[in-house]
């Protein structure tokens, strides 16, 4: 699946492309494909030899990290490269060759023999033509057929895919569609014309985790209607294991393993593949201390069992221009050698069979991990925790409070108005309409729900400690409703927020040591403080002082986010709140700062309320979670009470959509598919906001369950106690399994 062997003196070369027996019905075959992009410092290369085979049928997943590849050669596939490429190699579709065919004939084969799902389904449709109306143009280009008979296909690919009211969806505009409905449109627009192959690029990257759920089982419905063969791209592991027949690992533009996914998920054999399996917190996940951890009471957090760290891969990969000799890897690698930095080494079977059909890896210790069985914790050593007394940390209060935040009915809503010149107000978005947060100190608050469940709203609520639309905020023992501004200025330095985009959240145009000093001298500080503070806040977050008179541009991502997690924690604070601090991070840099936010809230005492729609993310660093549903709490309680034994049934539809890295768990398990999407929040709903989606009152008799049904209808639900530690849940049948 990579660039063809060479000898090497102590494994047996096998063809190049790892592939089940019967090449027969290959579809797609990528062979030496090469990209290099022109660039200041010379052509770089992008994908350097990689041979691949698509199957009828099948799915091939491509993972890797940022910047590996992996969309690139999706896009070489289709012919959709700039032209600041340059490929070589082969692409051929059946017998057609894709590199270096005309325009005209690219044009022919787009759409029709191979078809593409783009991430950003927004940016793929024409916003000013209608999406059926679209569909239908890809229908026509490809045959000669009337436009009313276009749109009749049209209408029914809507519905192949999922879309309620296909007929009045098909003259709607894409505007108009929902994230998940969009890429169903578009999914719909791929297999319009019953291609051989489907390319699909990160095709749930922004979407929730059930709508994820949802456009995941649209693929598979599509695929199984074409018969076409599918190439998936995506960063996401779990997605992989439950989609993905066979997989291939990229790394700087090579694949470094491949094989079928249930044996690469559970004995991966490449140092980089351990690693990035390592990295992943898991839904499943258990904690240090047995069967007893998740009875821990959640005021006692000096006895909570520690869950295990994950497992950053250590350094950054190589800049395509900076590729060094052998192993592209072995820079980061804990086993590499000398052999592994003098020849980059082949894709190679291991493992006992060493057949065309078993695990490759390109590795010259891949024998020695399957004879030793080595796994991503002897390979990696786990992160070390803080030394006692290396982080200066603050005495304790006696007269601080418990409650680090107290949040009840907090209420926010937005006017909606009509009208140019003379605008009216005709309704109100009501965007937070009942939350309750309860989190303590040194605690973990995770706060998960949807897009549009009002998180974000209520984050903003809160951080303005000023007085709230309805509810009420406690900070610190202290009611917003009755600050000053000199009480408001106090309490600013003990609530502090690192944000989702850590680029975006860096000026530009600062050098890194006068970001983290900025909150310093918002509060007051003298300059003798602060230039004693910054240094020992670059070395806090697991920098080099040295690295205070660079941009925030000379940094990764990783680092970056490190840097803003440093100019958050500058001025001491409490209360750390979180936004998405991961969500724009590989998976293997999300690793370490997962661990390095475990490790500072337990040197530091900090109390966390953390934002995140990754459950999985969630479930590692939460000690409590708070479910929202369209601007109010649906339930909420102790992480492994919530997520072992959900009450409300939102809840338990957003965790069986999270999907794991393991491709035999994560294909026996159940599946809860909600129904369309949330209500629009400019109508606040009678009785339960969630009945429209629920499976539970979906299940109702009409007759037999009159009575149910209009409860649910009539009366809206208050979190209820569904056990001990804090734990409750805003349902009328908490008590249905």
């Amino acid at each position: 699946m990579t660039a063809q062997p060479t000898a090497q003196p102590t494994r047996t070369a096998s063809p190049a492309d790892p592939q089940p027996p019967g090449d027969t019905d290959a579809v797609l075959r990528i062979r030496d494909l090469r990209v290099d992009f022109d660039g200041p410092h010379g052509p770089a290369p992008a994908v350097r030899g990689v041979d691949l085979t698509l199957h009828r049928g099948e799915v091939l997943g491509l993972v890797g990290e940022s910047g590996s590849g992996k969309s690139t050669v999706a896009l070489a596939a289709m012919g959709l490269l700039p032209d600041t490429a340059r490929t070589t190699g082969s692409v051929t579709l059946g017998g057609t060759e894709l590199v270096g065919a005309t325009d005209a004939a690219l044009s022919a084969l787009r759409g029709r023999r191979i078809g593409m799902v783009f991430q950003d389904p927004l940016s793929a449709l024409t916003p000013v033509h209608r999406v059926g109306d679209q569909i239908a143009e890809a229908i026509r280009t490809h045959h000669h057929v009337p436009r009313a008979h276009a749109r009749r296909r049209a209408v029914e690919l809507l519905d192949l895919v999922g879309i309620p009211d296909p007929a009045a969806r098909a003259a709607a505009y894409p505007h108009e569609f929902s994230g998940g409905m969009r890429q169903r449109a578009l999914i719909a627009m791929a297999i319009a014309n019953e291609p051989e192959v489907l390319l699909a690029d990160e095709p749930t990257t922004a979407l929730d985790v059930t709508v994820q759920a949802q456009v995941l089982d649209v693929l598979r419905t599509a695929q199984r209607a074409t018969g076409a063969a599918l190439l998936l791209v995506s960063h996401d592991l779990g997605v992989i294991a439950g989609m993905a027949d066979r997989v291939a690992v990229l790394y700087a533009g090579r694949v470094v393993e491949a094989g079928p996914a249930a044996e690469l998920f559970a004995t991966p054999r490449m140092p980089y593949t351990m690693g990035l399996l390592g990295a992943v917190p898991r839904l499943d996940e258990e904690e240090d201390g047995g069967e007893g951890a998740s009875s821990t009471r959640a005021e006692d957090l000096s006895t909570r069992p520690r869950r295990t760290p994950l497992i950053p891969i250590p350094g950054s990969p190589p800049a395509p221009y900076e590729l060094p000799a052998g192993c592209a890897f072995a820079p980061r690698c804990p086993l590499a050698d000398d052999a592994c930095r003098t020849a980059e080494p082949a894709l190679l079977p291991v493992g006992a069979g060493r057949a065309a059909e078993s695990q490759h890896a390109a590795c010259v210790q891949a024998d020695r991990i399957a004879e030793r069985g080595l796994t991503a914790t002897d390979v990696y050593p786990q992160p070390a925790p803080f030394a006692a007394g290396s982080v200066p940390t603050p005495a304790p209060d006696p007269d601080e409070p418990a409650a680090v935040l107290k949040v009840s009915a907090l209420a926010k809503t937005f006017p909606v108005f009509k009208g140019g010149a003379f605008r009216r107000r005709v309704g109100s978005v009501y965007a937070v309409d009942g939350v309750e947060l309860d989190l303590r100190r040194g605690e973990t608050l995770g706060l998960v729900g949807e897009s549009g469940s009002g998180k974000s709203t209520a984050l903003m609520e809160i951080l303005g400690l000023t007085a709230p639309e309805g509810g009420t905020v406690e900070v610190l023992g202290q009611d917003t409703r009755s600050l000053d501004r000199a009480a408001r200025k106090r309490l600013r330095g003990e609530v502090q927020i690192v944000f989702q985009d850590p680029l975006s959240s860096l000026d530009p145009r600062l050098p890194v040591g006068e970001i983290i000093a900025e909150p310093l001298r918002a509060q007051g500080a003298d300059r003798a403080h602060i230039a004693a503070r910054v240094p020992e806040l670059l070395r806090l977050v697991g920098l080099s002082p040295e690295h205070a008179d660079r941009y925030p541009h000379a940094f990764s991502g990783g680092q970056r986010q490190r840097i803003g997690i440093a100019r958050a924690l500058s001025v001491e604070p409490r209360l750390l709140v979180l936004d998405e601090p991961v969500s724009a991070l590989d998976v293997s840099v999300q690793a370490g700062i997962l661990n390095l936010l475990a490790e500072l809230r337990a040197a530091l005492g900090l109390s966390y309320l953390f934002v995140s729609h990754d459950l999985s993310v969630v479930r590692h660093i939460a000690d409590r979670v708070s479910v929202m549903y369209l601007g109010r709490t649906v339930e909420h309680g102790p992480v492994e009470r919530v997520f072992g034994a959900p009450r409300h049934p939102y809840t338990r539809a957003l965790l069986s959509a999270v999907p794991l890295p393991d491709p035999v768990r994560e294909r026996h398990r159940e599946r809860i598919l909600l129904a369309g999407d949330p209500p629009s929040p400019t109508q606040r709903p009678t009785g339960c906001g969630f009945r429209g989606r629920c499976p539970l009152y979906a299940a109702l008799s009409p007759t037999r369950d009159a009575d149910r049904r209009a409860r649910c209808e009539r009366e809206a639900p208050a979190l209820t106690p569904t056990g001990p530690e804090r734990a409750a849940a805003a349902c009328h049948f908490t008590d249905q399994p």
